[in-house]
Formats: structure tokens, sequence, C-alpha cells
């Protein structure tokens, strides 16, 4: 079973992915921010890292920088609104392997979660 970090500071949204994931059979691990996402990142082994880029303490682009540095392996899909165009190029640059546009369809992260794993 693949252990997925979802890293998202609305609770509603973060559950309502950490829900649909499970159903789907895999371990959920929510961080609210990225700064416990970091702290996540070394005590747990992950297969993916679903993150947003508006965080607060440490916004996804640096949480992105530090899980390449430190995790290269660990694909990372962007949840995001599209009107962040700048910070979604940002993090393609960084090497993240998808980008899912606010608000989205469960059915589809679900089908790119399967894709990216």
């Amino acid at each position: 079973m693949s252990t997925i970090l979802v890293v998202e500071d609305n609770e509603m949204v973060a559950n309502a992915v950490a829900f649909k994931l499970k159903r789907e059979g895999y371990e959920v691990v929510l961080a609210l921010d990225g700064r416990e996402a970091k702290k996540e990142l070394g005590q747990k082994k992950f297969e993916l890292i679903i993150t947003d880029i508006m965080l607060p303490y440490m916004n996804g682009i640096e949480l992105i920088e530090y899980a390449k540095t430190n995790y290269p392996s660990i694909p990372i899909i962007v949840l995001s609104v599209a009107n962040q165009e700048k910070m979604v190029m940002n993090a393609f640059q960084l090497g993240v392997e998808d980008f899912i546009s606010k608000p989205f369809n469960p059915n589809e992260l679900i089908l790119r979660v399967k894709r990216v794993l």
C-alpha cells in the first residue's frame, strides 16, 4: 500500500482528498502547513506528495525545493488555484510530476495519482 503525504491548509479540502485516497486503498498522512510536511517527511517513507502552493509558514514552492533536494525519488502532484501560473511554472521547473487546478474532480485526482504511482 502506498503512503501519500497530503499538504493542504484548507482542512475541508485536505479531508476530502484524504477520504477519497483512503477509499482507493492508500494510506494518507495530512499536513496543514509546510513545516508540518517537512517534519512528516523526516519521520515516514512516502510514495507521493500532493501539495498546495499557498501554505502557511513554508510555501509549497519551498516545500517542493526541500523535497526534491532531500527526497528526489518521491513524485509530487501540485493542487492549486489556476491563477498562480508563475508559481505553477516554477513548480514544474523544480521537477513536479503533475498539476491539478482547484476546484478539481476527485475522480481525476485518483486517475492522476494512479498514473504517477
